[in-house]
């Protein structure tokens, strides 16, 4: 799929969430806390959301990220000092979901993630380098071969001094 389509795959899957929400344009806009011209140009195709955009407009809608990315392995999402790339999603039974991801932690920054829904758990397994991450506040670290768990219904952080890689999987209850 060229950029140009996944933009625009991406933005209609906004807009069609936002109205099965019930949402207008300007009510997500202000509780993700992104301009409404952003928005709308989001939805339009017009403009490629990073990944820090991307969670700012799931947490409102209440789905994971990859309704919003798609769930196709291999696709890539990006932000300021971290890359992610979808693995595998699982929609289980009752309704919950759990997202995989191969995370790149880039060194020189921390990378801030908005609060997920209710109940959303985090694993992060370090498989190069070291990490500090989690809820913001209560940060611990990890190293290689060790994992870190945290509830990420609070701004939760990333950050690695000299570059990590992960394995990242978010479980988002039905």
């Amino acid at each position: 799929m060229t950029i140009e389509k996944h933009r625009q795959a991406v933005g209609a899957r906004i807009a069609t969430i936002r109205a099965e929400r019930g949402l207008s344009l300007s009510e997500l806009a202000r509780r993700a806390r992104i301009g409404k011209g952003s928005l709308s140009e989001i939805e339009a195709g017009q403009r490629n959301p990073t990944l820090d955009t991307l969670y700012a407009i799931a947490g409102p809608l209440g789905v994971p990220l990859t309704a919003l990315l798609g769930e196709e392995s291999g696709t890539e999402g990006s932000g300021e000092f971290l890359r992610a790339q979808i693995l595998h999603v699982e929609h289980h039974p009752d309704g919950a979901t759990t997202e995989v991801f191969w995370l790149r932690v880039l060194p020189g920054g921390t990378r801030t993630s908005p609060a997920h829904g209710p109940g959303v758990v985090e694993n992060v397994l370090v498989v190069t380098g070291e990490l500090v991450a989690g809820r913001a506040g209560a940060e611990r670290h990890a190293g290689a071969g060790q994992t870190l768990q945290w509830i990420s219904d609070a701004d939760h952080t990333y950050t690695s001094t000299a570059g990590a890689t992960a394995v990242l999987t978010i479980h988002s209850p039905g």
